[in-house]
């Protein structure tokens, strides 16, 4: 690239005259997984006045967009644009004030961009631009995806079922960012292996016998069997992965009866499984499967009642950065960006990602990088203690600083696909 300061400036100076505007249209007005319909157009309408090749409900809201300049690799980028169903408790003056009926549940719901899609969309734009007015210095195809339902984790798989691939050619290289709030703004973070976890959901039914409460021996308690499920799930972890070896499962709901006095007959388990790789997610759900039945046969239950495990599609495999390029980025990055901006973190969290749909099957050499979002006298006061603590994502109270967060993400992507977009 012919001068890096150059580039920095004009991504800038876009920030100023559009994307920041772009930004805070994006954040006040966010929609549901697999409703993103107005977000979808605006979308579609920035890339195609860009002058790229548009293709819109592909998977149903997600949109492909084509940018050809001569011979090369083809090179994809993808951004998510899915809010979430969190009523906004910020003070930013664009803060959601939005209700969405959810397609879904049938529910209509506030939404709120608490995750920082509208970072990652209003970036991909602003890459589109600078991609075009850099067209003379890279050569081959850009791809451009905005991806609907990452937060369902069914936005990827939707759109590789309707034949992604077959209809617009496979990559030979993908990206994508995540905005993190757990970092400083326009700090860039790549790392070697897992960046997110594989995440299962899962659910589990415990039949019982219900009776009286009064007469409990009159039936079989699905409560108490639950409970003892529960506290046995546990063990997966802590006794049969290795204590090196990552892996979380959490019962975030247990519903059950009706009234005091009633052994109910159904209590249903809500579960989220996370791993980093195959044999930890055989491992667990294995595992749970066993506890769970062979808990049930301890009870007494007959064997047409034992308890039912069943996984859900909204699942996904752990998202593993290729290492070659990995280090190829981190190295770039870290020579067209600065050493002080450019970190490799891995994150003490198992947060889940669609985007392996992509890069898996068949496999793409992949990276997923991370890009700092919140204000530096902000992070510094609650690593002190002399401030709050850093909202988390997924709060109502999330928020980004989103100049220095837009400014950088645009910034390494475009470093990485001018890099990668060659005619070699």
């Amino acid at each position: 690239m012919s001068n890096d300061n150059d580039l920095t400036k004009s991504i800038t100076l876009d920030y100023e005259n559009r994307l920041k505007a772009i930004f805070e249209d994006f954040h006040a007005h966010p929609e549901l997984s697999l409703a993103e319909f107005e977000t979808a157009k605006k979308i579609s309408t920035a890339l195609k006045n860009h002058g790229f090749t548009v293709t819109e409900n592909v998977g149903g809201t997600g949109v492909v967009a084509l940018l050809k300049n001569g011979k090369g690799p083809l090179v994809m980028m993808r951004a998510d644009m899915d809010g979430l169903p969190l009523e906004e408790k910020t003070d930013l003056p664009y803060a959601s004030k939005d209700k969405q009926l959810d397609p879904v549940t049938g529910n209509v719901f506030p939404v709120m961009h608490a995750c920082g899609h509208d970072v990652h969309i209003t970036a991909l734009i602003g890459t589109a631009k600078q991609m075009v007015d850099l067209k003379s210095e890279w050569s081959g195809t850009l791809m451009l995806i905005a991806q609907p339902a990452e937060e369902r984790v069914l936005g990827a798989r939707n759109m590789m079922n309707d034949n992604l691939w077959e209809r617009f050619g496979k990559p030979d290289y993908a990206l994508a960012f995540h905005v993190s709030s757990m970092l400083p703004s326009g700090i860039v973070n790549v790392v070697d292996g897992s960046p997110y976890a594989g995440a299962d959901t899962v659910d589990i039914y415990v039949h019982g016998i219900g009776a009286h409460g009064a007469s409990p021996h009159a039936g079989k308690d699905p409560i108490v069997l639950g409970s003892q499920i529960v506290n046995s799930l546990q063990t997966l972890v802590s006794r049969e992965l290795p204590p090196r070896q990552p892996g979380v499962v959490t019962v975030g709901a247990f519903h059950s009866g009706t009234k005091h006095n009633i052994i109910s007959d159904m209590a249903h388990l809500q579960l989220t499984v996370r791993n980093t790789n195959d044999k930890t997610r055989d491992t667990l759900l294995s595992g749970i499967k066993r506890i769970s039945e062979n808990l049930g046969r301890a009870a007494g239950l007959p064997e047409d009642k034992l308890p039912e495990v069943v996984v859900s599609e909204e699942s996904t495999p752990p998202t593993i950065n290729d290492t070659e390029l990995a280090n190829r980025l981190k190295n770039l990055w870290q020579e067209k960006m600065g050493i002080n901006r450019v970190t490799s973190y891995s994150s003490d969290g198992m947060g889940a990602e669609d985007f392996p749909f992509f890069t898996r099957d068949p496999h793409i050499p992949s990276v997923y990088f991370a890009v700092g979002g919140t204000n530096h006298d902000y992070f510094k006061a609650a690593l002190d203690g002399s401030g709050p603590p850093i909202p988390s994502h997924h709060s109502p109270i999330f928020k980004i600083e989103p100049k220095p967060s837009i400014i950088a993400g645009v910034e390494a992507t475009v470093h990485a696909l001018v890099a990668l977009l060659s005619s070699d």
